[in-house]
Parts: C-alpha cells; sequence; structure tokens
C-alpha cells in the first residue's frame, strides 16, 4: 500500500496585513457613503411626501434600502475580521456574501412595491410639483455620484463593496430619471410621468439586483470561482513532473478574493513526494493565484482502490 500525504498551504503573514489595509479601507469608504446617503436619504422622502412625487419616493425608498445595504456591509466587514474559532474555522469571511445576498433581495422587494404603487397611480395620477421634484433629484444625483467615487477604488477587488456601489450607482440612474420625470411635469404638464420614472428606477434596480444575487448563490453553493476553469487546473497539475493523474478536485470561494482547492493527486513514485508537492503548490500560485490549497498524495495502487471503492 501507498501512503497518503495532507498538506494545508496558507496565506503569509504579508497577505493578511495587506488584507486588513484592504478591509480598513472599505469600512472608511463604507461610513462615509452611509453618512452621505442617510442625510439625503432623509430629504427625498420629505421632498417626495411634500411634492406627491412617487418617483422621489422611490429614490428615498432606494437609498433607504442602501443605507441599510451599506449597514450591512460594514457589518460584514467588521465581523469578517474577527479571527476563526474550532467551530468557524474559516473565521466569518462567509458574512461578506450573506449580506450581498440581503442586499440584492431587498432591492428586489422594494422595487416590487414601486411598481404595484406606480400602477395605482397610472390610474390616476395625482398633482406633482415638477420643480420641486427636479430640485431635490439633482440634489440626490450628486450625492450619488459622490458615493460611486468614494466606493470605486474597492469594488472590483470585494463583492461586498461591489454590492454596496451596485446600490448606488442604480440610484443615481434612479435620480436622473426623477429628474427628467420633475421636468416632463413642470415645463409639459405630463402628470404620469413621475409614475412612468418610478417603474423604469424599479427595472433599474432588478438589473442590478439579480447580478448580485446570482453571485452570491453562487459562492454560498459552493460554486467554482468565475474565472477559473477546472480543467485548466486539472491539466496544469497533471503536467507536474511525477504526476499520474488528478481526481476530486475541489475548487470553491469562501469569500470575495479569498479561493480554496483540494485534490487528490495520484503519484507514480518516480519522484519524492516532498518534491512533488512544492511544484504543485507553485503551480496553482503562479498560475491560478491561488494559495489556500490542501493536497492529498497517493501512489498509484491506493489511488487505484479508491477509485474503484
Amino acid at each position: 500500500m501507498g501512503h497518503d500525504r495532507h498538506h494545508g498551504h496558507h496565506h503569509g503573514p504579508g497577505h493578511s496585513h495587506h488584507q486588513h489595509h484592504d478591509d480598513g479601507n472599505n469600512a472608511r469608504r463604507l461610513v462615509v457613503v452611509l453618512v452621505l446617503t442617510a442625510v439625503y436619504m432623509l430629504a427625498e422622502a420629505i421632498g417626495g411626501w411634500l411634492s406627491h412625487s412617487l418617483a422621489l419616493i422611490a429614490d428615498a425608498g432606494h437609498m433607504l434600502a442602501d443605507v441599510a445595504a451599506l449597514a450591512l456591509s460594514l457589518f460584514a466587514v467588521w465581523i469578517s475580521r474577527k479571527p476563526p474559532t474550532s467551530a468557524r474555522s474559516y473565521g466569518f469571511h462567509r458574512t461578506e456574501i450573506l449580506a450581498a445576498l440581503a442586499n440584492a433581495a431587498t432591492l428586489i422587494a422594494i422595487s416590487v412595491w414601486v411598481c404595484i404603487e406606480a400602477y395605482h397611480r397610472l390610474q390616476s395620477p395625482p398633482d406633482v410639483a415638477g420643480r420641486m421634484v427636479m430640485g431635490v433629484a439633482a440634489g440626490g444625483l450628486l450625492v450619488n455620484l459622490a458615493g460611486m467615487w468614494v466606493l470605486g477604488g474597492g469594488r472590483h477587488a470585494n463583492l461586498n463593496i461591489r454590492g454596496a456601489w451596485l446600490h448606488v450607482a442604480t440610484d443615481a440612474l434612479g435620480s436622473i430619471g426623477t429628474v427628467a420625470a420633475g421636468a416632463a411635469v413642470a415645463f409639459l404638464g405630463w402628470q404620469w410621468a413621475d409614475p412612468a420614472a418610478s417603474v423604469v428606477i424599479s427595472l433599474l434596480i432588478c438589473w442590478s439586483a439579480w447580478a448580485l444575487l446570482w453571485e452570491s448563490v453562487d459562492v454560498l453553493m459552493e460554486g467554482t470561482p468565475t474565472g477559473i476553469d477546472p480543467d485548466r487546473v486539472r491539466e496544469a497539475l497533471t503536467t507536474v513532473g511525477g504526476v499520474h493523474a488528478v481526481h476530486d478536485l475541489h475548487i470553491w470561494s469562501i469569500a470575495s478574493g479569498r479561493i480554496s482547492l483540494s485534490a487528490h493527486i495520484a503519484v507514480d513514485g518516480s519522484r519524492p513526494d516532498r518534491d512533488v508537492l512544492p511544484d504543485l503548490c507553485g503551480c496553482l500560485r503562479d498560475e491560478f493565484g491561488i494559495t489556500h490549497v490542501t493536497l492529498q498524495l497517493e501512489s498509484e495502487c491506493s489511488a487505484r482502490e479508491v477509485l474503484h471503492a
């Protein structure tokens, strides 16, 4: 019988320091945008009530979702720093993905409510104060653009920050629609433009939320991370000297940018295991950027027994 060996290769301290630096920056970004959005959300809600504008109320509702999303994202950044425990060996990084999932679900629920309300208003449009709608929505647009700029730096590397950025970006598009609706009411007398704009805002919200929902569910279902082809990984591992075959290959994300891999490697005995293992880890690190690796090396005979069991 051949002998088995387990190997766990984890992030070095340099990566950990870099990660904490990123988390600190992300937390600061979220706090700034949270304060900006919360203050203007109240302004839009009051403006929507005074001007009888559903588009403004929809925009304020979206900003409320933004505030909840940003608060949730901030909580996720904080809790993901907590060290792993024996019961939670991966730590709390998945909280970020749960926050992103909750954000997406909230957005979809708000957009459904706005569409139902818009349907009733299209039957009998109320009198809307168009100029007030334009002014308040223009201020909201400036707040959203400032929020997008602040969050822009962290959105490519982190799904949680991307979720928050998407909230603010769709809100900016919504504000543009609300400004246009206010202008249509003020200058053309089109009262129906206000509920119509609220429907457009809802569709924009749903469009951004769906992609976020899908990506979050994919992480929770342990799907292979986007941009990594398992067949290419298998081929690359098989080309390492001394490797006969690769089976039980699993690649998954703990959270954004935290990719893990485990596999059983059947070795042919032509090289010592202590030489094969660093080559396998180096291949995964250099070609695919995967550094959190657990590999089990087996001789061909024990591997065949596993496969035929």
